[in-house]
């Protein structure tokens, strides 16, 4: 309902979508460069180190990219790295069978990634009045399925089309085209950054905050792995829309489960929350060991994707409480990272799997990394609620 009235605010609606569009590349390059090096006949060793090759440069370059911008302000930093990151999709789409020219273009285009997420985020204070900004933190965390569901769908649209390099070109372009948007807003070109606190470690101070990062880690690596397992079970079986479809259901599951957490009323304390939703993302990820037939297999992607928006908002509530004053912002940029390098790591040990023993196997490296962080969150437990309790007595370290 309060939706709507945020959406007519200027300028809102533009940096929005122009946010959601320039974030496409990166929820396509996750499909659309295993398909691409496939095609090119490389192997799942390779289809993995390439795929890690680009989520570790992401996770790497965010926290650089990010302090740039605190520097230098979000216009010199977003455009160069908008055309830098498009250069890398297209170097892979030109010889994804010559393997240096591949890693060298996945880095590039990982490591260059418009940190177009935390560059929104510090913008919403601006743009909206105070007792509206949680709704738009609601708002953003919510549409952010648009781009896991988008993605899939637009590399499935250009490998019908024509061929999965393709997706890549066409990666690049909306990446440009998103951040230009973005960065000719008068917002953005006005935007100052805030003073840095002095503190080096930052959020990485609270016990608490680097609990659950830990454990995020893990839920990243089960992520990573199902991507690459589900390129390799379409192509055993006829599925229609191949992997795509079943990243997209995956999607859809994730925006049915967000929203029907934000409608309910939680008497649990937010550990005890984002502790039980773990279990439960990890249940749905052992059922995949199973590897039912396609009918099935949508199911299952539908339920893993039910409970993985309710553990990241679980986690995003949490974030927001653990990090030290001032420090909330990096604190978000901390969890992304993490959870890409997760991403990495578990689309490494799927490729890996794969090129040697089932999918079974490989369905397996889900349900490890997501016990990981079920058994770090259950030892935290303590460490957790202590800092929830802290900051819910200090209101200026916490932020939604």
């Amino acid at each position: 309902m309060g939706y709507f009235g945020l959406l007519r605010a200027p300028y809102v609606t533009r940096l929005l979508l122009g946010t959601l569009v320039g974030r496409l590349p990166s929820a396509m390059a996750a499909l659309a460069i295993p398909l691409v090096l496939r095609q090119a006949g490389a192997s799942y060793d390779f289809v993995g180190l390439a795929a890690g090759a680009f989520a570790i440069a992401a996770a790497g370059g965010g926290p650089v990219l990010g302090r740039l911008v605190d520097r230098v302000g979000q216009v010199r930093v977003l455009l160069p790295a908008a055309v830098a990151a498009g250069a890398g999709l297209i170097a892979i789409a030109l010889a994804p069978s010559q393997p240096a020219a591949v890693i060298a273009g996945a880095l590039l285009a990982g490591a260059a990634t418009p940190p177009l997420e935390p560059c929104l985020r510090v913008l919403w204070p601006d743009l909206v009045p105070p007792a509206r900004l949680e709704s738009a933190y609601a708002m953003d965390s919510a549409s952010q399925e648009l781009v896991f569901v988008g993605g899939p769908l637009v590399v499935a649209g250009c490998v019908a089309a024509g061929s999965a390099a393709g997706a890549l070109w066409a990666g690049a372009l909306l990446g440009l085209l998103g951040v230009f948007v973005v960065a000719t807003a008068a917002p953005t070109r006005d935007w100052k950054a805030p003073v840095r606190s002095p503190d080096w470690l930052g959020p990485l101070r609270s016990r608490g905050l680097s609990v659950l990062l830990v454990s995020l880690t893990g839920v990243g690596a089960a992520i990573g792995g199902l991507n690459v397992l589900v390129v390799f079970y379409t192509e055993h079986r006829h599925v229609v829309g191949g992997a795509a479809t079943l990243l997209a259901l995956n999607a859809f599951g994730a925006l049915v489960g967000g929203l029907g957490y934000g409608a309910v009323r939680w008497s649990s304390s937010p550990p005890r929350r984002t502790l039980l939703l773990t279990v439960g993302l990890g249940a749905a990820y052992a059922l995949l060991c199973l590897v039912p037939s396609p009918p099935y297999m949508a199911g299952l992607m539908i339920l893993t994707g039910l409970f993985l928006a309710p553990v990241l908002t679980a986690a995003f509530v949490l974030v927001g409480k653990l990090a030290p004053a001032g420090t909330v912002t990096e604190a978000f940029a901390w969890l992304v990272t993490l959870m890409t390098t997760g991403i990495a790591l578990g689309s490494a040990a799927a490729g890996i799997v794969l090129e040697h023993a089932t999918e079974s196997w490989a369905a397996c490296v889900g349900v490890l990394g997501v016990a990981v962080g079920v058994v770090v969150l259950a030892a935290g437990q303590r460490c957790l609620a202590a800092g929830s309790a802290e900051t819910a007595d200090d209101p200026a370290g916490a932020a939604v």
